[in-house]
């Protein structure tokens, strides 16, 4: 079995290049080609096009993937337009050739401690590295490979477990920054290990007196959802359970308004990093609902009771932090659903 690809690929050459750009392609290649068949068949289409051939990583709508997946497999879990991205753009030197000297450098924190045994493990983490979602975010991160690291090291009974834990605890770029998510193409959940190794430090509270006053004032500047019905409304959600965000997008059709989409409506909001890192987390919190905002949402289903509480107590903290007014109505699952029960009892 064949697949016709619709292709977006990213091109930068640091040399010549001030800013990356993008060319599209069309290509059938065979259900069983690795996806590395696919970026050769780029670079001969193009030369410019340029791509590691040893430790290839690289992004797949926004997926890290190492190259050995099939073209069937990537159609079947994507579809067939696919946009094609080095892992981190800003390290990018040639395409998707990037300056990895971040990786190595990260694990210079646990060489005093590790075995070579540990090193190989390390090595064997590079995919899950540079699938770390905190990078987007703050680009001095150590990375997720380093805490996985940590973790095993102490669970294998290291006598050096005190050395280790305040090697990967600095406060900005540690672990206090993890909000661990799976960005991986074959899914990897490692939620357990860095809730362990959160469980061994302690995180201290980085809030300024400011921040807490502004946090008190959050209430004062949310916004009201002022429709008296949801008909011909844009609603967007965000659900990190894509099962109930499936299901929420269902009552929004049913409700004869319409779905909005938004990439980070199932990615980390920063909720589980308020006391330890909140500054990184309004920053997550702001891009997440400027992320709805933009897409065109006129008001925001948030299906988690916690996270809708993150960002209704600390929401001028989230505006103040992105420097922008984000004039969207949020709103409980639960309370959204009476509206609609509402419109059917009408109907």
């Amino acid at each position: 079995m064949q697949h016709t690809l619709n292709v977006r690929a990213f091109f930068f050459n640091a040399k010549t290049d001030y800013l990356p750009y993008y060319k599209h392609f069309t290509m059938t290649l065979d259900a069983e080609a690795p996806a590395v068949e696919m970026l050769a068949n780029i670079q001969t289409q193009n030369e410019n096009f340029a791509y590691p051939t040893d430790k290839l990583v690289f992004k797949l709508n926004d997926l890290v993937i190492d190259g050995k997946e099939t073209i069937g497999e990537i159609v079947a879990k994507l579809g067939t337009t696919l946009q094609v991205d080095p892992v981190l753009s800003y390290r990018s030197n040639h395409c998707l050739i990037i300056n990895d000297d971040d990786f190595m450098k990260s694990f210079a924190l646990l060489a005093p401690y590790a075995s070579q045994e540990d090193k190989a493990y390390y090595e064997s983490l590079y995919a899950t590295h540079y699938a770390s979602e905190t990078f987007k975010f703050s680009h001095d991160y150590i990375g997720d490979a380093i805490l996985l690291l940590a973790h095993r090291m102490i669970e294998n009974g290291s006598e050096d477990k005190e050395a280790i834990l305040q090697a990967i605890s600095d406060p900005y770029d540690g672990l206090a920054a993890c909000e661990y998510e799976n960005n991986l193409f074959h899914a990897q959940d490692h939620t357990a290990a860095i809730e362990a190794l959160n469980q061994m430090v302690t995180h201290p509270n980085r809030s300024s007196f400011l921040d807490k006053i502004t946090a008190t004032l959050s209430g004062k500047v949310l916004y009201p959802f002022e429709k008296e019905s949801l008909v011909g409304s844009q609603i967007a959600c965000y659900a990190q359970n894509r099962e109930t965000l499936l299901q929420i997008h269902s009552q929004i059709e049913k409700a004869d308004a319409k779905v909005i989409r938004f990439p980070r409506e199932s990615k980390g909001c920063g909720r589980t990093l308020i006391g330890k890192q909140d500054n990184l987390a309004y920053l997550k919190a702001a891009t997440t609902l400027l992320e709805a905002l933009d897409s065109g949402a006129e008001l925001l289903v948030v299906a988690d009771s916690d996270n809708l509480a993150m960002f209704q107590t600390h929401f001028a903290s989230i505006q103040k932090r992105i420097g922008r007014e984000i004039p969207l109505p949020l709103m409980d699952q639960e309370t959204f659903l009476t509206l609609c029960e509402q419109k059917t009892e009408v109907a």
